[in-house]
């Protein structure tokens, strides 16, 4: 072992055990990594931040970019509200759950597919009277297996496919990926749908309570011109509210307010239903029936005025602005640009306008009004600001702009007609430009932590490599499996792989692993191309903790989990995986 070598493997061990001890975000920790590599001499200082233009970087960037893109647009909203019910049985539920899980997580980050889809299975869980635990884990494993199958569905394929690319000549394709992927997603579905969820210890937790803290809010909105829900009746409207956990109180027509005997009317045109829900099934609820604000006509003067809109969350106190005035008398709209959507009182019912109902202390408003303005709204009302809890209003008037400018980047670069970092480069700024994604949040949805990971990851990766370290890994690899055929060569370097992903994070499991499998085939004068593949399931086939993948510990806290409870249904799945993905990985990437 050569001195450089020596310092690298301290160095990847430093930051392995700073992971595992977990005292330290992982981002400072590789970063702090980088800057002593570069220090002492064995990463060269021209190459010390070549790995935040990596391909594989900017890739993750953008595809958390356009995933935001897609979920504002309520192209995600299309296809969950007309697939989930809560009346399913659980197995079948987590089937339905997992699959659309899997599918988006295959078009779009994993880590966005889960953010999606864990509300709508909290909710579902509500509404069935069950643990969310119970459906959370195999919903986080679903998206896990799911981002296997193309090119951009989890961060290790993109880097394998950019490390093949720089050791090659040629990266891998969007659905290079698909035919192992495919096998092991669908075989580890089926289980988690089938068994895996029995397996899940069942115990209380504090996924209910949270959610009883989040306001409901009275709020109004209104039939537009020419909608498809005119004369349908009012009671008619029921399964669409209990989809979007919202309750439909009344009908105003005409400035009268109709209880009672609402639901046998038939619906006019700028009829005004009035809706009790939290912010995020209001937008839900209105993005389904394609409904409009109550003050539609001064919504639609803010969307064309700006770069888009964003819901606010204000607590009025004794010495406000508005308190015992209506949002109508202090000319909230016309002297702020700002629409009064919903009040929350404490569970009491309002009985005039929204716009006109006097406020009073304690009563929670729901405001929309232009993007970076709600900290002058605020003062100027003389309200508290609620935390920030990511509310936005869905842009569903262009749900199919949406998906087509993506369908199309992906068709342009699955078959070479664009490289893949631009095609999603230009489907980020057609987003921009046809203002489904406000310029101003472009930044706040990549994940700075990831992209710093990354891109002081990929350096020190490339420096073992050009040292000989990873040659040193592969000989020792290679000597373990002397003799053995390739099936158990691969299922060793499948093993180590996923062994090191459980406990670290998979982006840096995949920059070691994969310039160890290329290694491992150059030794045995045979393909790199299913090392590879071992890799890339490998990597992303953590299921044993909840460190291993993001996705495990976003649902950690919701689920109501402990550690020790993951490895239950994560063992049995990991080795189903490397069952399958074997035979696979030598059918379709013969040696």
């Amino acid at each position: 072992m050569t001195f450089d070598q020596g310092i690298l493997f301290t160095i990847f061990a430093a930051v392995f055990g700073m992971l595992l001890w977990g005292r330290y975000r992982y981002d400072l920790v590789a970063f702090s990594a980088l800057m002593v590599a570069v220090v002492i001499g064995v990463v060269p200082a021209k190459d010390a931040f070549a790995g935040f233009g990596h391909p594989a970087t900017l890739v993750v960037a953008l595809v958390l970019i356009v995933s935001a893109g897609l979920v504002r647009s309520g192209a995600v909203f299309l296809i969950t509200r007309t697939l989930v019910d809560s009346s399913r049985a659980l197995g079948l539920h987590i089937s339905l759950m997992g699959g659309i899980g899997a599918v988006l997580s295959a078009f779009m980050n994993n880590v966005a597919a889960l953010a999606l889809l864990m509300p709508v299975d909290i909710q579902t869980a509500r509404k069935a009277g069950r643990a969310p635990g119970l459906s959370l884990m195999p919903l986080s494993f679903a998206t896990i297996l799911g981002g296997m199958v193309t090119l951009i569905g989890t961060p290790p394929n993109i880097i394998i496919a950019s490390i093949r690319q720089d050791t090659l000549g040629e990266p891998f394709h969007m659905f290079d990926f698909a035919p192992v992927g495919l096998v092991a997603s669908v075989a580890g579905l089926a289980f988690v749908a089938l068994i895996g969820w029995r397996l899940i210890p069942q115990r209380e937790n504090a996924a209910g309570a949270s959610e009883a803290q989040i306001a409901d809010y009275i709020a109004e909105l209104t039939v537009p011109e020419e909608s498809p829900l005119i004369d349908r009746r009012l009671g008619e409207l029921d399964s669409e509210a209990e989809k979007a956990d919202v309750a439909v109180l009344g009908l105003i027509r005409d400035g009268k307010r109709l209880y009672g005997r609402a639901a046998a009317y038939s619906l006019r045109a700028a009829d005004t239903l009035v809706i009790e829900a939290t912010p995020e099934a209001l937008d839900e609820f209105r993005t389904a029936l394609s409904l409009d604000f109550a003050d539609a006509a001064r919504q639609e003067k803010l969307t064309a005025a700006g770069e888009g809109l964003e819901l606010v969350e204000v607590v009025v106190p004794e010495t406000a602005r508005v308190n015992g005035r209506s949002a109508q008398a202090v000319g909230l709209a016309w002297r702020q640009s700002t629409v009064l959507l919903g009040i929350s009182r404490q569970g009491r019912r309002l009985t005039s306008h929204i716009r006109q109902t006097t406020i009073e202390p304690g009563d929670i408003l729901l405001l929309l009004c232009p993007r970076d303005r709600s900290a002058d709204v605020t003062e100027w009302l003389g309200c508290l600001p609620l935390a920030q809890r990511g509310l936005s209003v869905t842009a569903n008037d262009k749900t199919w702009m949406a998906i087509g400018l993506f369908a199309a980047a992906v068709a342009a670069a699955s078959v070479g007609l664009v490289y893949l970092p631009v095609a999603l480069g230009l489907v980020a700024i057609a987003y921009v430009l046809t203002k489904i994604l406000p310029v101003a949040e472009i930044y706040d949805h990549i994940e700075w932590p990831v992209v710093v990971l990354l891109g002081s990851m990929i350096p020190l990766g490339a420096a073992l490599d050009s040292s000989g370290g990873t040659q040193l890994i592969a000989n020792g690899l290679i000597g373990l499996t002397e003799g053995l055929p390739a099936w158990a060569i691969l299922t060793v370097l499948m093993v180590v792989t996923m062994t090191l992903s459980d406990v670290l994070n998979n982006t840096a499991t995949a920059i070691v692993a994969a310039p160890v499998g290329i290694q491992m085939a150059t030794a045995l004068n045979v393909s790199p191309d299913p090392f590879l593949m071992a890799v890339a399931v490998a990597a992303s086939a953590a299921f044993l903790t909840p460190i291993g993948h993001k996705n495990n510990t976003l649902v950690l806290g919701p689920g109501g989990y402990q550690f020790g409870d993951y490895w239950r249904m994560g063992l049995p799945l990991e080795i189903l995986v490397i069952a399958v993905s074997i035979p696979a990985i030598l059918f379709f990437w013969p040696m």
